[in-house]
Parts: C-alpha cells; sequence; structure tokens
C-alpha cells in the first residue's frame, strides 16, 4: 500500500454545508467528552497535589508517591489495547460508560487510603479502568472527521488536561485547606472525593447522548449523513474495514516502535511535571496550598490558548512535524530559563506559562499524526498499542525525578531531565516519522 498525503484542497476548501455540519457534530460530542476527560486527567494526577498533605499525615515517603504514580500506569499498559479493540466492537457509549463507572469508584476510594498496599492497588485499577478511553477517544473522533479537520478537534478535546490544571490547583487547594476536619475527614480526603465521584453522572450522560457512529445520530438529517460520509472517503477518515491480521501487521512493523517512542519519551516528560508542578512551585517560597492552586492554575490557562492556536496553525498547514518541533522549543525555552535564571515567583511562572505552551500542544499534534499515519483497519489497535506501549515512560520517570532531584539536592537536575525527553522525541520526530502514513498491507507489511 503506498504513502498517501492528505491534498492540499481537503484542508483548503470547505463548503457552507460542511462547515454547519462540523459545527453541529462539534456541539453535540465535544463539550461531554471534554467535561469526561477533565475529570480522568484530574483523578489521574491529583495526588501530585495530595502529597503536599497526604504524604506527611499517612507517613508516606517521596518513593511511595512515586511507584503510586507509576502503579495507574501499570493497568493503564496492561488493558488499554484491548478496551479499544472493545469499544470498536460495542461501541463509544458502552465503553466510556463503562470506564467512567469503574474509575469513578476507584478514584473516590483513594480517599480512604491508610496504607501504602492499598495506595498502589487503587492507582493500578485506576489505571486498568481508565485505560483506553484517550485513544478510544481518537478512535472515536475518526468516525466523525476527516484528517484536515482532527487536528483542531483533538485539540478542543485535549484542552481538558489544560482545563483540569486551572480548575485542579485553586479548586483542590481550596478543598485542601477549608475541607480540613469537615464531618471528620481531611483535606485531602474531600479533594478525592470531589474529583471522584462525578465521574459516575458524567458516564451515565455520555451512554444517553453520544451516539457510536454517525449513522446512528438521530440529530444528523440522511442529506448531512450522506456528506459526512462523502467527506470522510474523501479525506480518509475511519469507517471500519477489514481487521483481519490488522494486529499482527501492527506488531511486525518497526515503524510503530518509532512512534510509541516518541511518545513514551515526551510522556515520560509531561508526568514528570504534572506529579512535580505543585511541589516546584512551594519550592519558590509559597506555602499555602491555596496559593499554590492559584499560581498553578496561570500556566495552563497561557497553555489552552496556546495550544489551540498551534493545532489550527497546524490543520491549516497539513503539517504536524515542524508544529512538534517548535512546542518542544518552547518547553526548552522555559524549562531552562527557569533552571538558569532562578528568579522570583512572577518570573518562574511566565517561564512555565512559555513552557506549558509546548507540553499542552504535544499530544493533539503527535496524535493527529498518528491518527494520519494509520490506516483505518488498524486505527483501534495502532493508536491503542502506541499509546500503551508509550505508558511505561510514567513508570518510570517520576521515580528517576525524584531520586535526582534527592541526589543533587536541585530542582535543575529534573527540568534538564524534562528538557532532554522533549528534545530526544522531538529529534526522533524529524528524521524518522517522515511519511504522512504508515505503510501496511493487511496480510503483510511493506517497505517502510
Amino acid at each position: 500500500m503506498t504513502a498517501i498525503s492528505v491534498p492540499k484542497s481537503d484542508v483548503l476548501v470547505e463548503s457552507p454545508e460542511e462547515k454547519a455540519l462540523f459545527s453541529k457534530i462539534n456541539w453535540h460530542i465535544l463539550p461531554l467528552l471534554l467535561i469526561a476527560y477533565c475529570f480522568a486527567f484530574i483523578d489521574r494526577v491529583n495526588i501530585g497535589f495530595a502529597q503536599l498533605q497526604m504524604k506527611g499525615e499517612l507517613h508516606f515517603s517521596d518513593q511511595v508517591f512515586a511507584l503510586g504514580a507509576g502503579m495507574f500506569f501499570v493497568g493503564y499498559l496492561l488493558f488499554e489495547v484491548p478496551s479499544n479493540m472493545l469499544l470498536e466492537r460495542i461501541g463509544a457509549r458502552k465503553t466510556i460508560l463503562r470506564i467512567m463507572l469503574c474509575w469513578g469508584a476507584c478514584a473516590t476510594g483513594m480517599a480512604w487510603v491508610s496504607e501504602p498496599w492499598q495506595f498502589y492497588t487503587l492507582r493500578f485499577l485506576l489505571g486498568a479502568f481508565e485505560a483506553g478511553f484517550f485513544p478510544g477517544v481518537v478512535l472515536y473522533f475518526t468516525y466523525w472527521y476527516p484528517p484536515a479537520r482532527r487536528g483542531r478537534a483533538i485539540a478542543v478535546f485535549m484542552t481538558s488536561t489544560v482545563v483540569s490544571g486551572i480548575l485542579i490547583g485553586p479548586v483542590n487547594g481550596a478543598l485542601m485547606k477549608f475541607g480540613h476536619g469537615f464531618l471528620g475527614y481531611q483535606g485531602w480526603q474531600w479533594m478525592f472525593i470531589v474529583n471522584g465521584a462525578p465521574c459516575l453522572l458524567i458516564g451515565f450522560l455520555c451512554y444517553l447522548c453520544l451516539s457510536d457512529r454517525p449513522a446512528e445520530a438521530k440529530w444528523l438529517s440522511s442529506e448531512q449523513k450522506k456528506l459526512l460520509a462523502d467527506r470522510l472517503a474523501r479525506g480518509g477518515g475511519s469507517g471500519g474495514g477489514s481487521h483481519k491480521g490488522a494486529l499482527g501487521a501492527l506488531l511486525r512493523d518497526p515503524k510503530v516502535y518509532v512512534l510509541s517512542f516518541i511518545c513514551f519519551l515526551y510522556l515520560g516528560a509531561v508526568y514528570v511535571l504534572v506529579f512535580w508542578v505543585p511541589t516546584l512551585i512551594q519550592s519558590w517560597g509559597v506555602k499555602d496550598v491555596f496559593h499554590i492552586g492559584l499560581l498553578q492554575a496561570i500556566p495552563n490557562i497561557v497553555g489552552a490558548v496556546g495550544m489551540i492556536l498551534m493545532s489550527r496553525s497546524s490543520d491549516r498547514n497539513n503539517e504536524r512535524r515542524w508544529h512538534f518541533v517548535a512546542g518542544v522549543a518552547l518547553i526548552a525555552a522555559g524549562l531552562l530559563g527557569i533552571a538558569w535564571l532562578n528568579g522570583g515567583v512572577a518570573v518562574s511562572i511566565a517561564l512555565l506559562s512559555i513552557a506549558t505552551i509546548g507540553t499542552a500542544s504535544m499530544t493533539p499534534l503527535f496524535f493527529s499524526f498518528v491518527s494520519e499515519y494509520l490506516p483505518k483497519e488498524q486505527a483501534a489497535s495502532g493508536l491503542a498499542l502506541v499509546s500503551s506501549l508509550a505508558n511505561i515512560a510514567p513508570m518510570v520517570t517520576p521515580s528517576i525525578s525524584t531520586w535526582l532531584r534527592t541526589s543533587t539536592g536541585s530542582n535543575a537536575s529534573s527540568l534538564l531531565l524534562v528538557v532532554a525527553l522533549y528534545a530526544a522525541a522531538a529529534v526522533i520526530m524529524v528524521f524518522a516519522a517522515r511519511r504522512p502514513k504508515l505503510q501496511y498491507q493487511v496480510q503483510g507489511v511493506s517497505a517502510l
């Protein structure tokens, strides 16, 4: 199978009817999925904030927290590919309902952790139950958006991680400070309860409001369904296809492992920052947990705007790799500035904001690239396989970062680790991921 590029006409030409169609699709599926992933991301990373109280009250060491952070990704790795394959078989509605009910229960249950083994067990189960949500949504988008629209859709969806970053600081800071002792619970316990319980309701809303495929959407007219089918066929959208031999082809293809390694590097860096930023801000002399939360929100607001602009530019120019590199350049400028200037809180927050534009842009750029790279018969398995292999990194990088900070007594060592991981991902992206499509044959693999 030869490589197929997205034609320029697919990027530049869009009729008023098509614009109205995609606006309708956006409003029907994006808001609910954005809210769902916002809570998913909060429940995944809120231990970074919880450790400001939880670690001292339960006498958990830095190593216990680093291992607990990593256990999430063990469960995620083991169950991500099966979850995505199941989604294509039973549909997005049932899959998202199952995911959100189970992870909501585990996320809420974190409030009653008292021993390290309980902490590890619930973090593992949280990862196992959440596995498949992100790659499943990216796969779901291939049913609704052609490549020229997909980058923006993923970027809007990924604003959930930035929105969660905006909310997690002030809201969790307030819960931990003002909820301390309320009804006999500690502040960090209220944080887990308030973060986890809404997922149960959101799961039911997704089941009731979403449609598995465009053909089943009662809110689309027959003319709109035909227009969307034509647009997806012209632009390379997903719609099924023969899956015979698809997973085997993916597992035999070295290019998949190159893509996974790129994702491995940048995800490892992402989660060092995610789990460490509250402690980093605290190291700048900010001791009040509520104030830490307010300051943490600032870079995420800047990052949300920057991510949308970066993704629009990427879609408009039908280009992913060099936008990825530009994002890494912003990350390096911001984090190296923090490490070397050692300025006050205002300067450090400004530099962290610059870096956050880059970190927020990585995932929509990368997975837009991957979703265009994979033929539709490999999309379900391929997106999950790349994501699950990459999620090995967050099992280890927080522990490495903790060891570096403890050994050197300096935050600069962890910042340099993050920059190095991002830089390596950018170099490989430029030199190893040049073609717009992976070249597969379902019964075999063509030359790369």
